[in-house]
């Protein structure tokens, strides 16, 4: 196994039952693996500081020095060198502190199968490789961003160019958007995207902030959607598929990216066959509007935590059916900065339920009604999208 092509990866086993360190070892190197192992974690220690492996496994309780000891060290010197613990079946608190602490994972003494071993290294292992290729990525966009803030109206053709085209007909479907940035450089975002040629994967997200550090944030957005796409494609990894496992990855690598921002979102996959529309809400307001074929207009339910805040948030999946001659309508909060100043939010959310209904899901007719007009030349205090998913 290797990181990087034409290098074998380094995996550190620090464990007191000699035993089970050489069994661990010993099948680490026959899976491919460069293997190295210490009896407590002082010595482990000392390994990592000469031989620098790519991930390390230790035991909790150990002589001389432990393993949340261990931990805590790397955790400083090394922050993206995963670490995997291993604990006895009555050390399970110990574990949950050592995840606290920053480990990637726990196993369970005695482990029986050392196939689960090798998955858990696996999975760290993929993931350490995602951050590092983001961190890359990130640092590449950060110095295209010194050229695009050089240049707002270039930078602003770069950003137009990654969305998909402003009007989609699928089948009896039609995926349609507008935005309208408060600056040249906009921190929201939309897509639609074929999954499979009956599942579309549609979002609208709202990065905090503004400009092209917000911008930033879209690009990367669209990247690990991208990537996900890919994986769906060539291993049929069905992440892209369910809401709340793709807006748990956003959160996680956006978060594990370190830039300082975060983003609403409301991510969903439209079943062209089935109608039915399954998605879920991470931090975003106005909810989802769902108009129905008589005219009726609600918000969707759903609410979770900003995507990029904080790691391992659990996102939950709500679902819906869109029939023949209904839509759903989302908007990015930037509408609300527009809308009548003296009313409320209660006010202005029944307000915006109305405006959609009468509009039957044309975007210029809602903007015109909440007091929008694109062609004067006057600044927004906020980013402002529409995005329209209708079933003719």
């Amino acid at each position: 196994m290797a990181l990087n092509s034409g290098v074998k990866t380094k995996i550190l086993v620090i464990d007191d039952e000699i035993a089970l360190l050489h069994s661990i070892t010993a099948y680490l190197e026959d899976s491919g693996y460069v293997a190295f192992s210490a009896e407590n974690g002082k010595a482990g220690l000392e390994i990592f500081a000469r031989e620098n492996p790519d991930l390390v496994l230790t035991d909790l309780h150990m002589p001389v020095l432990g393993g949340l000891e261990v931990l805590n060290t790397i955790s400083k010197s090394s922050s993206d060198t995963p670490v995997i613990v291993i604990s006895g079946a009555g050390e399970l608190n110990d574990a949950i502190q050592a995840l606290r602490f920053g480990a990637g994972d726990y196993l369970t003494k005695p482990i029986a199968d050392l196939q689960v071993l090798e998955h858990a290294v696996n999975k760290a292992l993929e993931r350490k490789q995602l951050i590092m290729e983001n961190k890359l990525y990130a640092q590449r966009i950060e110095q295209s961003l010194k050229i695009l803030e050089e240049d707002q109206i270039a930078g602003r053709r770069v950003q137009m160019s990654l969305l998909p085209p402003e009007t989609l007909t699928v089948k009896d479907f039609i995926f349609k958007y507008k935005i309208f940035p408060s600056l040249e450089l906009s921190g929201d975002f939309v897509e639609y995207f074929a999954i499979t040629e009956d599942i579309y994967g549609v979002y609208l997200a709202d990065v905090s902030g503004h400009g092209a550090s917000s911008a930033f944030i879209t690009v990367l957005l669209k990247s690990l959607v991208a990537q996900f796409q890919a994986y769906y494609r060539i291993n049929k990894n069905g992440t892209i598929m369910s809401p709340p496992q793709m807006m748990q990855v956003l959160s996680n690598e956006i978060y594990a990216a370190k830039l300082s921002k975060y983003l609403t979102i409301i991510y969903g996959v439209m079943n062209l066959v089935t109608n039915e529309f399954t998605y879920g809400v991470g931090g975003h307001y106005p909810n989802p509007i769902l108009v129905k074929a008589d005219s009726s207009a609600h918000y969707l339910p759903g609410s979770g935590f900003p995507v990029g805040i904080i790691p391992r948030v659990d996102y939950q999946a709500q679902k819906t059916i869109l029939n023949s001659g209904e839509y759903l309508v989302m908007f990015s909060d930037g509408i609300m900065e527009i809308m009548s100043p003296e009313k409320n939010l209660d006010l202005k959310d029944q307000a915006l339920l109305d405006i959609v209904v009468k509009s039957k899901g044309d975007i210029p007719t809602m903007l015109a009604a909440c007091g929008f007009d694109p062609e004067k030349k006057v600044q927004q205090p906020d980013d402002i999208t529409v995005l329209v998913v209708g079933h003719n």
